[in-house]
């Protein structure tokens, strides 16, 4: 059982996720599981079929969360020596050097992972070709579409 590194943000995320997950959703689900039963044959019933795919997915995220939790290795970021070299938790400016556009990507865990927010996970082809880099390094990742070329422009701590 491997731990998994994850941010201080991102295990307390997990934290409200489980809570909401085991007081509320459940608690839901299995009264619409109870309400559903009650309207009889159960072989043809929807609502029953469907809670109950539910209660699975619900209870899956729940063992899946808890695991996750007992493997963790919570990095705080803000509490390790500022350089400038880029780790787990560190967040990255970058230059594409093809079209000279900034771009800016926090290295984090899989849980964590959100593009919308530039959050990347670190066994992604980007976040491996980063880990490790210094400022001004320049980095050749190696994507589906080709290689990209970066430049670091700021590694931060925050």
């Amino acid at each position: 059982m491997d731990k998994e590194p994850i941010t201080l943000q991102g295990l307390e995320k997990l934290k409200i996720e489980l809570e909401e997950l085991q007081s509320t959703k459940r608690p839901k689900i299995v009264e619409a599981i109870a309400e559903a039963r009650a309207h009889g044959d159960l072989k043809e019933n929807a609502e029953y079929h469907a809670a109950k795919d539910e209660q699975g997915k619900i209870e899956g995220r729940i063992i899946q969360i808890k695991d996750l939790i007992a493997r963790a290795n919570v990095i705080d970021i803000k509490k390790l020596e500022k350089r400038d070299t880029v780790i787990f938790g560190s967040t990255v400016e970058l230059i594409d050097l093809k079209d000279n556009k900034k771009k800016t990507y926090k290295i984090v865990g899989g849980d964590e992972a959100d593009l919308v927010k530039n959050f990347i996970y670190f066994r992604s082809p980007i976040g491996k070709a980063l880990i490790g880099k210094n400022k001004k390094d320049l980095v050749v990742v190696n994507t589906p579409s080709g290689d990209k070329n970066f430049k670091i422009v700021e590694v931060k701590y925050i």
